[in-house]
Order: C-alpha cells, then sequence, then structure tokens
C-alpha cells in the first residue's frame, strides 16, 4: 500500500492501528500528533509513535490557528449544539484533518487513517473534511472496518509488544483549547449524577471559593483581545479563562445528545473559558446590534452549530454563515464585565464604542429626551391592524376607528 498518514493521539486506538496497519495493509505508517492544546507530552507521544514501528512521526503545534479560525467565527456566531454544547471536539476535527492532508501531501501519501468508531460523530467530521480537502484521497478506519474492541486492542498489544499506559481513567476523554470531553465508564448510566472523577478543568461547586472573582472582557471587533486590562494573545487568553473559570466551577455541562450517526449519548463537558466568553459576546451584541439584526441571528447561530456538530465546516452554508456573522462583528467592540462565584458566570455591566443604549432616552428622568407625546400616535398605528382584524372576525363596531389621526370611511370597513 506504501505511505500511510495516521492521526496518532498516542492512546490505546491508535498505538494498535500501527502496529495493525503494517500487518493487514503492508503500509509504511507516518504518524502525526496535532497539538490543539490538550495539554499532553507531545515529545513522548512521538517517541512512542517511532518505537512502536511508524517510519516517521510529526507533532504540529496548532493552537494559534485553532484559536484564530475556527473558535473565532465559533464564538462570534455563539454557537452551542443543542443550545449547550460549545462544540470543542468538533471544531478541532476539521482541523486535525487539515494538517493530515497537508502531510499526506508532504510525504506522498495516498492513504489517511483514524482510530475513529463506527458509533461516533468524529468519523463523519473527519472524513467529511477530507473529502472536501482532498477528494481523491484514500481513508482506512480499521477500528471500523474490524469491529475492534479494547478487549481485543489489549490483547493485540500485549501480543506485539505495544507499550500500555495503565488507564489513569474509565472514560473517555478529548481535550483541546476550548473544551473537554468525558464519556463511557460511569457516565452511561444516565440517572446518576457525574462523578467528581469525570472532571479534570472544574472544581465542584461545592469545593469553589467563597467568593467572587470580578474580570473584564475586551472585545475588539468581536475577537476577545484583553483580560483585565491587560491585553493577551487569544491561545493565553482562552488557556487563562479556563483556569480562573475552573477554579470557580464554571462550565461545567451534562447533556444527553443527539448525535449525527442516530444514538442518544451522554457527555459530560467542560467548558470555562468557552462558557464566560460565549456570554459575555452575546451580552455585548446586545448592546450593540440593531433589535432586527439580533432576533434574526440565532436562526444564524443554531444553523452554524449543527454544521460544525454535523461535521459541515468547509460547506458552502457554513462559509456563508461566518460571511454573516463576520460581517456584523464590526461594532462588537468594548468591554464587559463579569462576576463568577461557584459555578454561576454573571455579566454585571458593558461598555461598546458604538452601544445602542442611550441613557438619556432610556431614563424615565428629569433628562429624559424621549418625546411621549409622540407614542399615541405610534400605538395607534401599531393597533390599527389588530382593530381591522378584530371589526371583521369578531363582530365589532367599526365606530372604533374614529380616534385614528386620519379620516376613515367606516362603510367601507
Amino acid at each position: 500500500m506504501g505511505k500511510v498518514v495516521l492521526a496518532y493521539s498516542g492512546g490505546l486506538d491508535t498505538s494498535v492501528l500501527i502496529a495493525m496497519l503494517r500487518e493487514k495493509y503492508n503500509a509504511q505508517v507516518i504518524a502525526v500528533t496535532i497539538d490543539l492544546g490538550q495539554h499532553e507530552d507531545l515529545a513522548a507521544i512521538k517517541d512512542k509513535a517511532r518505537s512502536i514501528g511508524a517510519v516517521d512521526a510529526f507533532t504540529i503545534d496548532a493552537r494559534e490557528e485553532f484559536a484564530h479560525k475556527y473558535i473565532v467565527p465559533s464564538l462570534q456566531a455563539n454557537a452551542l449544539y443543542e443550545n449547550v454544547y460549545p462544540l470543542a471536539t468538533a471544531l478541532g476535527r476539521p482541523l486535525i484533518a487539515d494538517k493530515l492532508i497537508q502531510v499526506a501531501h508532504a510525504v506522498n501519501a495516498t492513504s489517511i487513517a483514524h482510530g475513529c468508531t463506527g458509533k461516533g460523530n468524529d468519523q463523519v467530521r473527519i472524513e467529511s473534511a477530507l473529502a472536501y480537502l482532498d477528494p481523491s484521497i484514500h481513508i482506512l478506519a480499521p477500528v471500523r472496518e474490524f469491529s475492534l474492541s479494547r478487549d481485543y486492542e489489549l490483547k493485540y498489544a500485549q501480543e506485539h509488544a505495544i507499550p500500555v499506559e495503565k488507564a489513569a481513567s474509565t472514560f473517555s476523554i478529548d481535550e483541546n483549547l476550548w473544551g473537554r470531553s468525558a464519556e463511557c465508564g460511569a457516565l452511561e448510566q444516565e440517572d446518576c449524577e457525574p462523578p467528581e472523577q469525570a472532571f479534570a478543568w472544574t472544581q465542584s461547586p461545592l469545593d469553589a471559593p467563597n467568593y467572587s472573582a470580578y474580570c473584564e472582557l475586551t472585545f475588539e471587533h468581536g475577537v476577545p483581545i484583553a483580560f483585565n486590562g491587560k491585553r493577551m494573545a487569544l491561545v493565553d487568553l482562552i488557556q487563562e479563562l479556563n483556569r480562573i473559570g475552573g477554579l470557580h466551577s464554571i462550565g461545567r455541562i451534562d447533556h444527553i445528545e443527539s448525535r449525527l450517526v442516530g444514538i442518544k449519548s451522554r457527555e459530560v463537558y467542560e467548558a470555562p473559558a468557552a462558557k464566560i466568553l460565549i456570554q459575555a459576546h452575546q451580552d455585548l451584541e446586545k448592546l450593540v446590534l440593531t433589535r432586527d439584526v439580533l432576533h434574526f441571528k440565532p436562526v444564524i447561530e443554531h444553523t452554524f452549530a449543527d454544521c460544525v456538530y454535523n461535521g459541515l465546516w468547509f460547506s458552502p452554508l457554513r462559509q456563508a454563515l461566518s460571511g454573516f456573522t463576520t460581517q456584523i462583528q464590526e461594532n462588537i467592540t468594548g468591554t464587559v464585565k463579569m462576576r463568577l462565584y461557584k459555578g454561576s458566570a454573571i455579566v454585571i455591566g458593558r461598555t461598546a464604542e458604538k452601544g445602542l443604549y442611550v441613557k438619556d432616552l432610556a431614563t424615565y428622568e428629569g433628562a429624559d429626551e424621549f418625546d411621549s407625546r409622540a407614542a399615541k400616535g405610534f400605538i395607534q398605528i401599531w393597533s390599527l391592524p389588530y382593530k381591522v382584524y378584530s371589526i371583521k372576525n369578531n363582530g365589532h363596531s367599526a365606530r372604533a376607528l374614529p380616534d385614528l389621526p386620519v379620516a376613515v370611511d367606516s362603510t367601507a370597513i
């Protein structure tokens, strides 16, 4: 078969695949590990791949690209799948596919392999992205093709002298800058409270500090640029919010999720930075956007989240939706003040250079500049269709109309 580029995590599945691809496909395996902020020893993972039998191994730091080209568009869309999940894993998959294609082209490989199962969303996300990026690439999915179980993989690893670290958790874990997910194990019992062992980024609200943390987030054209007045690189800002948010138990999500493949799954997520930033961004948009745009945007947000979740990052629809959300970020520049306390993130103030809140119009005090006398005529015109409807359908007299500021021939009604 020649060269095969393998999406390599260093875990049991993909470690077994290095040997299995050599055995079953006579492949030269090039292992590729993408750093999206998952807090792993990438050097050790690279060495492990080579020790198992990969002819080469690459690690790629894609954190900045992930933050600016994937997280930012999702943040600007306030994207939450089923109004809950901020799409951390889903956002990372198209970028991983992009890097796999780049390596495949660089080493003249015609095949790409992954370790996704046949019942998960990730197989769809990665393969759909690969189909867009290079329709000619050949895709191998041995875990799905051979219905590999964990027991079989452990036995295979033992027989082929593949080092397997003792599992630190009974859960299946995935993490990147935008969030951490946990599933399997005790979490498969949908009516039980998630054990604390399922969480790693966030403290229990019971253990969180008994004091509030106040923070200010500054946005420039819809992009977070500063935390508490200090300008920061986006990756650093997200990491700092994950730290402080986790300390105060922000961003815990226990979710019964509708997978693309038709299965309901129980997912536990931790997304402190995503929770804080999306909430702050939504609030700033409320201050700046006109009512019609603000009321229409959730339609875009819902469809955007579905596209990302369903593996359609590179689709024309997702790109068009991002065109809309990007265009309306022009005036989303300002600062949002928040209070973090035992799992709650509450907006307590906001300012914007082009905010549409005008105190002299909103106030009920003496400085009020709103001409209340204009309200009567506005209400008469606004309610006119309902008066006509009531006369036509509810048997009311047309005499209800003479108070209009224009002459009306009631006999025509």
